[in-house]
């Protein structure tokens, strides 16, 4: 399977397309894809990675403000 990666290069403000070649669970791939909603194995790969890095982000503010933070219902 070929990976396409497109990253946002912040810098030039564009897409930087990227092609990697790796193996994968076709089975595991095309249940993400089922998943995430998206057509091809490329962008359940694609989502995959971005919930990943986005949960690692998430968990590492969460433990950084740790007991700092106070959160507040809707209309409260």
């Amino acid at each position: 399977m070929i990976l396409i990666e497109y990253i946002y290069n912040k810098e030039k403000e564009d897409m930087t397309l990227t092609i990697t070649s790796i193996r994968l669970d076709t089975h595991l791939d095309d249940e993400a894809a089922k998943v995430f909603g998206v057509k091809s194995r490329t962008e359940a790969v694609q989502v995959a990675l971005k919930e990943i890095v986005a949960l690692k982000r998430f968990k590492d503010l969460m433990r950084k403000n740790a007991g700092k933070l106070s959160f507040a219902g809707h209309g409260e």
